[in-house]
């Protein structure tokens, strides 16, 4: 491996891991469309995952005390139950429409909210409303891999303080992911040149996670509702530009 191919990986790992010591999700948004640039789409998957997944680890231990895992656990039985559903529709549906109608979503809803600025507190459906919204989360994820836009656009209008968002976020995205890392391995499809990239990615990935858990105390509840309002704004770009660009 060259010197720059080296720093494009290290980039990535960097961006990810602060995205996701930030907000608890987006480890994909930022490292993914860096890491295409240098390794191939079934080299790169895999390899988010696994970052993914260390990120949320790293920085567990920071959100320890402030996680409420009985608000976070209907989002995680959801999602684990649709993510295999999702994996099973790979076959039978376009990704490619969910990722455009997803994006669409994510273009309209976080401008709309950011423009009304009126914090939002909706109580509709409880934890059933919660637990499906994981549920549907779970099966773009297993479809798509778009586990965390739903769950974290709708836990965004909930009226929950900063630490509430940023531990469901840690808690569903860790979790679901995780259990998407085991399917990859038990599949086979981290091999040896998989483990050879996160190794050199993970020192970036770690270093990066800190600084954003670092920035994230330093946000108020306003100031994190706008950072994710814009990280989901993002995403929905890169949905919409993935799913109309030319081949």
């Amino acid at each position: 491996m060259d010197a720059s191919t080296y720093a494009i990986l290290l980039a990535g790992a960097l961006a990810g891991g602060f995205v996701s010591g930030l907000s608890g999700f987006g480890t994909a948004l930022m490292a993914l469309g860096i890491w295409l640039y240098i390794v191939p789409p079934a080299i790169a998957v895999p390899l988010v995952l696994i970052c993914s997944v260390s990120s949320q680890i790293s920085t567990l231990p920071s959100m320890w005390k402030v996680i409420d895992f009985k608000l976070a656990l209907p989002f995680v039985v959801g999602g684990l139950v649709g993510m295999p559903i999702g994996v099973l529709l790979v076959a039978r549906a376009d990704p490619q429409t969910f990722k455009l109608s997803v994006g669409v979503m994510l273009l309209v809803f976080p401008t709309a909210l950011y423009l009304i600025r009126k914090p939002m507190a909706f109580r509709f459906g409880g934890r059933m409303a919660d637990a499906c919204v994981g549920f549907a989360g779970g099966i773009l994820g297993g479809l798509a891999g778009l586990s965390g836009p739903l769950p974290t656009l709708w836990a965004s209008i909930r009226g929950w303080t900063k630490d509430q968002r940023r531990g469901v976020f840690q808690v569903f995205n860790g979790s679901v992911l995780g259990a998407a890392l085991i399917v990859q391995i038990v599949s086979g499809f981290i091999d040896w040149a998989v483990f050879w990239f996160a190794m050199l990615a993970l020192p970036g990935t770690l270093i990066g996670a800190r600084l954003g858990m670092r920035t994230y105390h330093a946000l108020n509840d306003r100031n994190f509702y706008d950072v994710v309002l814009a990280l989901l704004f993002l995403s929905g770009v890169g949905l919409v530009w993935s799913s109309i660009a030319p081949r």
